[in-house]
């Protein structure tokens, strides 16, 4: 086991070179460049390891999104950066109870779930999040339209 735990040490620190000196925009592109660097990985091992290692995607050039570290010292992402992910990965909202269901485009759900757990807003409990949608939990049903007003905003401005 420790050999496997090693390996994935190795891989993280890898990941995190990779994408600082590079331009990394899909699961695809890191998998490439983790071979290129004699680490054979597949499309399970690089998604899990973008979670573990908690990676978002930033906008960084005509509409395009890169991979980056997440960290608590990074500056916090600007509304309007908020607004431009928001707006350009939401493709549809729905809600019930204390529930609401985004739906995003392939692989920006886990963006969008991240900026708002990062939001550390009181109502809401916290978010899963899969390739395309997002499951937020909130507090109670009144919430509901707290956070969709907060939403809106972000999809407007």
């Amino acid at each position: 086991m420790e050999g496997v735990n090693h390996m994935k040490r190795y891989r993280s620190m890898k990941i995190k070179e990779i994408i600082q000196s590079q331009v990394i925009e899909t699961q695809e592109e890191l998998a490439e460049a983790l071979q290129k660097e004699g680490i054979a990985v597949t499309q399970a091992t690089v998604s899990r390891d973008i979670k573990d290692l908690m990676l978002v995607k930033i906008p960084y050039k005509d509409g395009k999104y890169r991979y980056a570290l997440s960290t608590d010292n990074q500056p916090v992402m600007s509304k309007t950066h908020k607004s431009i992910l928001f707006q350009e990965a939401i493709t549809k909202i729905d809600s019930t109870m204390n529930f609401v269901v985004i739906h995003t485009l392939p692989g920006s759900a886990n963006s969008v779930a991240y900026i708002i757990d990062q939001g550390h807003e009181k109502e809401v409990l916290g978010t899963i999040a899969g390739d395309d949608t997002i499951l937020v939990i909130l507090r109670s049903p009144e919430d509901i339209e707290v956070f969709m007003k907060r939403i809106q905003q972000l999809l407007e401005s």
